[in-house]
C-alpha cells in the first residue's frame, strides 16, 4: 500500500474525522472510500461515452423489430 502527503482546509479535515468518527472508520478508510466511488463515477461515465460513439440507431431499431408487439401481462401494467 502507498501513501499520500495530504493537505486540506481545516474544515474539510473536521467534517471528515467527524464523519469517520460517526462511521466507526478511520479517516484513512473514509477518503479512500470517497476516492475510489469518484474513481468509479468518472470512469463509469468515460465507458458509457465511448459505449454511446459505437451506438447505431438502425441497428437499434432492427433489435426493436424484433420484439413482439402484445399487450403486457396484468402485474406489468
Amino acid at each position: 500500500m502507498s501513501s499520500i502527503s495530504l493537505r486540506l482546509p481545516e474544515s474539510l479535515h473536521k467534517k471528515a474525522r467527524d464523519l469517520a468518527k460517526k462511521e466507526k472508520t478511520s479517516i484513512n478508510q473514509l477518503v479512500s472510500s470517497a476516492l475510489a466511488e469518484k474513481i468509479s463515477a468518472l470512469t463509469t461515465e468515460d465507458y458509457l461515452q465511448a459505449r454511446a460513439e459505437r451506438a447505431s440507431k438502425n441497428l437499434f431499431k432492427k433489435a426493436l423489430n424484433k420484439v413482439k408487439n402484445v399487450q403486457p401481462e396484468e402485474r406489468d401494467r
